[in-house]
């Protein structure tokens, strides 16, 4: 695996192998601020199940949490948006409790 590069001279690691092991090592070596809350999930939903339906979809978790922290730059835009939205959706709503009967 070799890393993508940046403006700036900063790189980007590259994806895994889409495997459950291949992205937990991936995340230990890049993102390791998101290994505590990885294991805690496999544990709780993964590790002792009986059945695999649930491994796409913690996959797919996973694998874009990832992809959004191994990029600094994309993770900030990412939170600045969540949190424009989240602001953005509170307004909408103290406005929405404003409303008198009959409007």
């Amino acid at each position: 695996m070799s890393t993508a590069p940046l403006e700036g001279g900063m790189t980007v690691p590259p994806m895994p192998e889409r495997t459950p092991k291949s992205l937990r090592a991936a995340i230990a070596q890049h993102a390791p601020q998101l290994l505590v809350d990885f294991d805690r999930h496999w544990r709780r939903d993964i590790a002792d199940a009986y059945d695999l339906a649930p491994v796409p979809a913690f996959m797919a978790r996973w694998w874009s949490e990832y992809a959004l922290a191994r990029n600094p730059k994309l993770e900030a835009r990412v939170h600045r948006l969540e949190d424009e939205a989240t602001q953005e959706a509170g307004r909408i709503r103290r406005e929405a409790a404003k409303a008198e009967p009959g409007e």
